[in-house]
């Protein structure tokens, strides 16, 4: 966040100056970051089945996240009587975008393990903003050797097709592909619902890697508490977003809407429960399919702004509430 006072210095609107994620300074050297989090974009929707476009999310997502980076110190909470995102909690930086080379998946995702590796050799931690869910793949990749790690994920879709006609780093695949990966303990998979893309088998393989499968219905009936009590304890949690794992009612702008799907408070409160474990740390977070064509009052990269600030927020107040 800046470091202007509402008092002092430039009043900084949404509306004005550079457009980077919550206005936070740019990095373009990645053999240089020192910072907390590192945002890099990810703009790739290669790997989509129908509707393409999400490679526009990391722009819009951007300019969505301005509005809620006025110059004031940190984001009072009054239901958790706490300070977030203040400067001396969290340090944040905007490292642009992995390079996208156009019909070249190879390549992309290359390009994009690349990157988060950079960000992770200088102890940041990487927030990426999708692209279609493909990028998933690379970017869970870059984590190799800082295992294990359990992914929580949230979507329509299990994500967990094998191959078809040879493609394996669609977006229906990147789940699998993290499941093969060494460094991936397990997975919580939450919001999968009615017709999807995956059929049974995907559901079994699924299972035999050792994912706890949860539906919006299944979440609603545990409640945030019940779902986080499935989640393993003391893990490195590594949270992957869909924008479809939220109802299209509040998210209409991605390739492939499902109806009957989250509201944001169903999503925010299990990560900020995940976020306050005295045992366990979230090391890493994407959030995928955001395109914004599909919505033009554009409400779904608001929605994706500022779920990824909130989270932002607790996992870096929660780390400093520890370290105390």
């Amino acid at each position: 966040m800046p470091g202007n006072t509402y008092e002092s210095g430039r009043l900084d609107l949404p509306f004005v100056g550079h457009c980077t994620f919550a206005k936070s300074p740019v990095c373009l050297d990645w053999d240089r970051i020192d910072a907390d989090v590192a945002i890099l974009g990810a703009p790739n929707d290669m790997g989509t089945q129908w509707r393409s476009g999400a490679r526009f999310g990391p722009r819009s997502i951007r300019e969505a996240s301005t509005l809620f980076s006025f110059g004031h110190a940190g984001a009072y909470d009054h239901e958790d009587d706490a300070l977030y995102l203040t400067r001396d909690q969290v340090r944040m930086v905007d490292v642009g975008d992995a390079d996208i080379v156009h019909t070249d998946m190879a390549a992309s995702n290359a390009n994009i393990e690349s990157a988060v590796r950079k960000i992770l050799e200088n102890g940041a931690m990487p927030i990426t903003l999708g692209g279609d869910h493909s990028i998933h793949a690379p970017v869970i990749q870059a984590f190799e050797g800082r295992g294990p790690i359990h992914i929580v994920h949230f979507d329509a879709h299990l994500d967990f097709v094998d191959e078809r006609h040879g493609v394996r780093y669609g977006h229906g695949n990147p789940l699998r592909r993290a499941s093969e990966m060494q460094h991936i303990s397990g997975m919580t998979q939450l919001g999968i619902r009615n017709v999807s893309s995956s059929n049974r088998s995907d559901y079994d393989a699924a299972r035999a890697a050792g994912s706890d499968i949860m539906s919006v219905r299944d979440v609603r009936r545990l409640g945030t508490q019940g779902v986080l009590e499935r989640i393993p304890e003391g893990r490195a949690y590594y949270i992957t977003i869909d924008i479809d794992g939220f109802d299209p009612s509040i998210a209409p702008g991605t390739g492939t809407p499902s109806h009957g799907g989250f509201t944001y408070y169903e999503v925010l409160e299990i990560i900020q429960g995940l976020a306050r474990r005295s045992h366990g740390n979230v090391v890493g977070m994407d959030l995928v399919e955001v395109a914004p064509a599909y919505d033009p009052a554009g409400v779904t990269p608001i929605l994706a702004a500022q779920l990824l600030l909130n989270s932002i927020g607790f996992i870096f107040h929660a780390r400093s509430q520890r370290s105390r």
